[in-house]
C-alpha cells in the first residue's frame, strides 16, 4: 500500500491535506508532518494543508486555499475515515482522495480511491512515520517534530501503546531526525495559574459512581470561564484519569454553535469503543468519543458503561 501511495504522490503537482476537525495534535501531527516530508522529497510540487484551527495549530500552518486548486489535485484525509468528521468538505472536489488512519471505524468516504487503514498503530503520526521510512523519503527536523508530538499526544506519553516496540523505535528515530522534545513538552504541559484553577474547578465537579466517573458541562461554564469547547471537552476528561477504583472516565460537554454534547470517553483495562460506535461515534478501544443529542442520551451513555463495567467485574 505504501508504493501505491507513493505512485499517486508522483503523480500529482498538487497536493491538498485534510484531516478531522477539532484537531487534536495526532491530527495536526500527521497533517503538517506529512506536508514537510513531501515538501522535502517533492520541492517542486505544491502542498497545502486545511482544515479549522484550535492551540494545536501552534504554528498557524492551516492555509486558506481557492475551490478551484480542487480540481486537478490529490487529496490526503488523516487520523479519521468518517465523512462527517473530515474538517473542510472540499476534498469532494478533489481527483483523487487517499484516506490514512489508525481508528477502528469503517472508512465511508465514497471518493476514497485508497483506504490505509491500521489500528495496529496508537497514532496516525507513527503510520506516517513507518511509511516515510519504509518508502526511504526524508524527514526534515520539523517534520520529525510534528510526528513525536502526534506519538505523544495520542499515547498518552506512551501509557497507551498497540506495539511498545514499534512506538519507541520510531519515536528514537525522529529524535535522531531532529524532533525538539523539550519544546514539545513545555507546550503541551506548563500552563498559566489561571488554567490551573481552572482544571480544579473541573475536577473537583466529577460524579464518581459505580467505578465511573462523568462530568457534564452544559453552557452556564462558558459564562464562567472564557475557553473554547474543544478545551473543556477533550483538555479535562483526563482529569478522572489514574484513580484505582475507576476503570472509565467520561466527560460530556454542549458545544453551543452544533446545538450537540460532545462525549470524550476514556478507561482503564476496558474495551469501550463499541459503545461509542453505538452512538454514532468511535475511536480508539479505550480511548474514544461520540456526538449526543441530548442531556437524556448521556444518560443513557453513562448507564451502559455501567453495565459495561459490571460485566468485566
Amino acid at each position: 500500500m505504501y508504493e501505491d501511495i507513493l505512485a499517486k504522490v508522483m503523480g500529482y503537482q498538487t497536493i491538498i491535506i485534510h484531516r478531522h476537525s477539532k484537531p487534536d495534535f495526532d491530527a495536526i501531527g500527521s497533517q503538517v508532518g506529512l506536508k514537510e516530508i513531501l515538501v522535502e522529497n517533492f520541492p517542486n510540487k505544491h502542498i497545502f494543508v486545511v482544515g479549522d484551527q484550535n492551540r494545536f495549530d501552534m504554528e498557524n500552518d492551516m492555509q486558506s486555499i481557492p475551490d478551484e486548486l480542487y480540481a486537478d489535485a490529490l487529496v490526503f484525509i488523516l487520523d479519521v475515515a468518517v465523512k462527517h468528521m473530515v474538517s473542510d468538505d472540499r476534498y469532494k472536489l478533489a481527483k483523487e482522495v487517499i484516506v490514512i488512519d489508525h481508528h477502528k471505524n469503517a472508512c465511508d468516504i465514497e471518493n476514497a480511491t485508497l483506504v490505509l487503514s491500521d489500528s495496529t498503530f496508537s497514532a496516525c503520526a507513527e503510520l506516517i512515520t513507518d511509511m516515510a521510512l519504509e518508502l526511504n523519503l526524508k524527514i526534515n527536523p520539523r517534520a520529525a517534530s510534528f510526528l513525536y508530538a502526534g506519538m505523544v499526544t495520542d499515547t498518552g506519553r506512551f501509557q497507551w501503546m498497540h506495539k511498545p516496540e514499534r512506538v519507541f523505535l520510531i519515536a528514537s528515530m525522529l529524535t535522531g531526525f531532529g524532533a525538539k522534545t523539550t519544546e514539545l513538552y513545555d507546550f503541551l504541559y506548563v500552563e498559566t495559574l489561571e488554567s490551573k484553577q481552572m482544571k480544579n474547578y473541573f475536577s473537583n465537579r466529577f460524579v464518581f459512581e459505580d467505578g465511573v466517573a462523568y462530568l457534564k458541562n452544559d453552557k452556564e461554564v462558558f459564562d464562567k470561564f472564557d475557553v473554547d469547547v474543544f478545551t473543556v471537552s477533550r483538555g479535562m476528561v483526563n482529569l478522572a484519569a489514574g484513580i484505582d477504583t475507576i476503570k472509565i472516565w467520561l466527560n460530556f460537554t454542549y458545544d453551543a454553535e452544533k446545538n450537540i454534547i460532545l462525549g470524550e470517553f476514556r478507561s482503564r483495562g476496558i474495551k469501550i469503543v463499541d459503545i461509542a460506535k453505538k452512538y454514532g461515534g468511535g475511536g480508539h478501544e479505550q480511548a474514544c468519543g461520540a456526538s449526543l443529542q441530548s442531556w437524556t442520551q448521556v444518560d443513557e451513555v453513562i448507564a451502559d458503561y455501567k453495565q459495561l463495567l459490571k460485566e468485566n467485574n
